[in-house]
């Protein structure tokens, strides 16, 4: 395999060899084909914007939406929602990175694997303090913090019934049954 780096990558897209309906991230320098987006996927990642919107409203934080954050030279992933430090530019004049982060949250259901393992390894590499897993398939929210040399240390399992609060905002309460949303559709 060829590795890109972030650079090579941008400059590709900048010369159109990737179409606008390509849904691509680079990770450790390989471009990753992502997921298509479904019914489930697309209610999820409203149900987590609905109560998680205030706070950009606010000026606490600023909420991306299936945008990249830059981990390093190599890798430019595109998690589902994006909870970033606020910045009244908003990050027009450079890309999130790291340290920026407060919550990255992954939506996942075909990716589920691809999410856990791989993604969720390089976010605890790069320091992400936090990362939510909305599990489709089993209707929870996993949610990995602490990362220590390379790994999450604490991993805690939210579903229907539960409420949830991201670290960095302990005040804003989640209802996991509203994010995950009814068996039946």
């Amino acid at each position: 395999r060829f590795r890109f780096s972030v650079e090579e990558y941008m400059k590709m897209a900048e010369a159109g060899i990737f179409t606008e309906d390509e849904r691509l991230e680079l990770l450790d320098g390989v471009i990753i084909e992502m997921s298509p987006v479904g019914n489930s996927h697309e209610a999820n990642t409203s149900g987590s914007l609905r109560f998680l919107a205030p706070l950009f409203v606010e000026g606490r934080a600023v909420l991306r939406v299936q945008s990249h954050v830059l981990l390093d030279d190599n890798s430019r992933p595109e998690p589902d929602l994006a909870l970033l430090k606020w910045r009244e530019d908003l990050y027009r004049h450079r890309s999130p990175a790291p340290q920026d982060v407060l919550l990255l949250i992954e939506v996942s259901d075909s990716s589920l694997p691809y999410d856990r393992g791989t993604k969720l390894s390089r976010y605890a590499e790069a320091g992400i303090p936090e990362v939510w897993i909305e599990n489709i398939p089993a209707r929870s929210i996993e949610v990995y913090s602490n990362p220590v040399n390379g790994n999450y240390t604490t991993t805690r399992v939210y579903r229907p019934g539960d409420t949830i609060r991201p670290i960095a905002f302990p005040d804003v309460e989640l209802p996991v049954s509203l994010i995950m949303g009814a068996l039946s559709g």
